[in-house]
């Protein structure tokens, strides 16, 4: 009897143990296994490639990317083993990146680090020296400019009201000091001050005004440039380099004409510490923003800007007192940095390194001007993004670099920017080219200047930052400017342009 109940109870615990595993591929899913991941770091080349990790644990993981250039997909699940294969897409950027993927099985979780080269691995970026360009650049710091303002003009006068700006205050300049800025740019047309020849006397109540401005903005300690602005627009007013490059009578003329109202402006502050920085001319060019006759009259044009630029050091110098030392701005063509650095000649000077070179960088003018694109960068949209990038910024200013700063001449965005935009992703897009821009120039040595009209609307030619007549911020930009404060001065030493770089929207 016993004989047979245990044969029976045998073959009950040998049938029960059948069941137990039957549709289960794997006997040993019963068991706990923790969870491990092999290897917990993977390294990709610039182009696409695919790797694998192995995953072992209680049961299948699910694995999640935080990039969307970077995907995960799982195998079969074998004696508590799962293969993963990553795969990643081309990295078309100069600058590495990384991703995380997270492995998670049954409430555990592993990181796996992934990263991979840039299609230029370290881009060759300058070492912070100690010469009298880098001492400048550090000394104009974070810059903004007063535009639309005393440079607007109707009708052939300039006027401080008449492109829609309020007056500016004393609050104006406050203001800008308490957010940060350092430097202030005053752009002045004088369009409407200027008498008759010989002696082209300048209207003194717009001189003054001008006096006014610039004691305001040094009251708070900020540094100061003024120019001659929109007098050599399009070549449409006295500053016609069109003319000129073809008629040496009135080269002649703008010459001399430049000589007496830089000579008054200079007289007027030669007492002004080296605080005030006088700049040329703004933007000149014959109508065809450097893509006109200055490509075909055998460099003529560009003569004509040199000899105005050292018609203007020499009324400078001849003042005296602190003019005598004064550091002055001289622009190339249209401002333009190919144009600049291929056909400017520096002036000969009696001061010693006391020149600057200022150009301006609105590139992709697309994107930052008129707006026909919302986003910028390598992380931006298909189709929403003009073809220049990062890697254009970082090679315009590797170029002024070379050319200026890397042979202590000072060079200075006198103007650089990205229109309003409207939507929320936009505006991080905005936010993080005008972050991009001014760490690079940090990066490269050169002062950047935020261009800022007081128009407070959103796209073609809107640059409304700071309220021209209290100081305060418009909208909601505080957000950018806190990001170009970050950019300019920022000690810390993690915080680079690739940092920037992989914090792209």
């Amino acid at each position: 009897m016993k004989s047979l109940l245990f044969t029976l109870l045998s073959l009950f615990l040998t049938f029960s143990g059948s069941c137990s595993c039957k549709g289960n591929e794997n006997p040993a899913d019963a068991e706990t296994v923790p969870l491990a991941v092999s290897p917990t770091a993977l390294s990709f080349a610039a182009s696409t490639g695919s790797q694998s990790l192995t995953v072992t644990g209680t049961s299948k993981p699910a694995v999640v990317s935080d990039a969307n250039w970077c995907r995960a997909r799982t195998g079969n699940f074998t004696a508590h083993r799962t293969e993963v294969t990553v795969t990643v897409e081309e990295n078309v950027g100069s600058h590495s990146r990384t991703a995380t993927l997270s492995v998670v099985c049954d409430g555990e979780k592993v990181k796996v680090d992934i990263s991979q080269a840039g299609a230029v691995e370290n881009p060759d970026l300058p070492v912070p020296g100690n010469n009298a360009a880098w001492k400048i650049a550090r000394k104009l710091g974070l810059g903004w400019n007063l535009g639309n303002q005393m440079d607007a003009h109707s009708n052939g006068v300039a006027g401080e009201t008449v492109w829609g700006n309020p007056v500016a205050t004393r609050e104006t300049f406050q203001g800008l000091k308490k957010k940060g800025f350092t430097s202030v740019r005053i752009p002045v047309t004088w369009l409407g001050h200027i008498g008759a020849a010989p002696e082209y006397s300048l209207d003194a109540v717009w001189l003054e005004r001008v006096a006014e401005l610039v004691g305001w903005a040094r009251e708070v300690g900020l540094t100061v440039i003024i120019n001659i602005h929109h007098d050599g627009a399009d070549s449409a007013h006295w500053l016609d380099i069109k003319s000129a490059a073809k008629d040496p009578a009135r080269q002649a003329a703008i010459v001399t004409e430049i000589k007496a109202v830089w000579g008054q402006i200079a007289e007027r502050f030669k007492q002004a510490d080296d605080g005030l920085i006088f700049e040329a001319f703004n933007e000149i060019h014959d109508g065809g923003w450097g893509w006109g006759e200055n490509r075909t009259d055998g460099g003529a044009q560009y003569r004509c800007l040199n000899a105005w630029n050292q018609a203007f050091v020499d009324a400078v110098r001849a003042t005296g007192g602190q003019n005598a030392t004064r550091y002055l701005g001289i622009p190339g063509y249209c401002t333009n940095p190919d144009l600049t650095i291929g056909h400017l000649t520096l002036p000969e000077d009696s001061a010693t390194d006391r020149l600057l070179i200022s150009v301006h960088c609105y590139d992709p003018s697309d994107y930052t001007l008129f707006a026909k694109f919302s986003e910028w960068g390598h992380t931006g949209a298909a189709g929403r993004v003009p073809d220049s990038g990062e890697a254009a910024i970082r090679s315009t200013f590797a170029k002024l670099h070379a050319a200026y700063v890397d042979k202590g001449i000072p060079c200075y965005l006198g103007e650089t920017g990205c229109v309003n935009r409207s939507t929320a992703r936009e505006k991080l897009f905005q936010r993080y080219y005008l972050e991009y821009v001014f760490k690079a120039a940090k990066t490269y040595g050169l002062a950047p200047f935020l261009w800022d009209n007081g128009s407070e609307r959103t796209g073609y030619e809107c640059h409304g930052f700071i309220h021209h007549g209290t100081g305060d911020y418009i909208g909601d930009s505080k957000a950018v400017i806190d990001a170009l404060v970050k950019a300019l001065f920022t000690q810390d030493s993690s915080y680079t342009l690739e940092t920037v770089y992989q914090h792209a929207p």
